[in-house]
């Protein structure tokens, strides 16, 4: 059963959170039924005390290295299945828009991996907002959710607000229903991202709003 297959790959690596969403919603749903959702916990989890720009930038490309280890292996079992399948791409298509094709975090609350935080970040109970996601989105009928559909976040923290140095978030709890402009000032946060990218050649990654989360990755004392 392809369900097991999928489930033994990513028990080789326990370090990842995964599961299964119902894509219903997206208009991918007429080529698939299903989304793969999971989360590779980041190289090193970084707090407010112990961040650095390029440290951060390291823990993303150390995570999308295992991501890609782990997809390779997905991807060799789905097509000796004879599934069809597609793996979205991870970043956004268009400077315009800036939204992907796919959006990975509305896939993985679906999955039941986490929440949307007042950092419009997925945060999960185990490492936080510290993850990189991705989805793999197959035709078969597989088990999923449950969905979650509000913020888990307490009421009274700010810590990714307070962080934030361009005063980007608006300090809003997410729920199901919620957009992205409700929470986070985007354009604003993506115009600063990208002023980095004339001496660096990329954009700022900028994670200090992930590195103030208390979730996941306790700040040292």
């Amino acid at each position: 059963m392809l369900e097991h297959k999928l489930r033994r790959i990513l028990e080789n690596h326990p370090e990842i959170l995964y599961g299964f969403a119902d894509i219903s919603y997206s208009p991918y749903a007429k080529m698939y039924r299903s989304a793969l959702v999971f989360a590779v916990p980041y190289g090193k989890q970084l707090t407010l005390q112990t961040y650095r720009e390029p440290d951060f930038d390291q823990s993303i490309q150390d995570a999308r290295s295992v991501l890609d280890t782990v997809l390779a292996e997905i991807e060799a079992l789905l097509r000796a299945e004879g599934a069809a399948y597609w793996i979205p791409p991870v970043a956004q298509t268009s400077e315009e828009t800036l939204l992907a094709p796919f959006s990975f975090k509305y896939a993985a609350v679906h999955a039941g991996l986490g929440w949307i935080g007042k950092n419009d970040v997925m945060i999960t109970e185990r490492y936080g907002p510290r993850v990189r996601l991705s989805a793999v989105l197959i035709d078969s009928a597989l088990p999923c959710g449950p969905v979650i559909m509000e913020s888990r976040c307490p009421d009274d923290c700010v810590k990714c607000i307070d962080a934030c140095p361009h005063k980007a978030l608006h300090n809003v709890q997410w729920n199901i229903r919620s957009k992205r402009s409700e929470i986070i000032d985007y354009p604003l946060c993506n115009e600063k991202r990208s002023q980095f990218i004339a001496k660096h050649g990329r954009k700022n990654a900028c994670g200090l709003c992930l590195a103030a989360c208390p979730y996941g990755c306790e700040p040292e004392t």
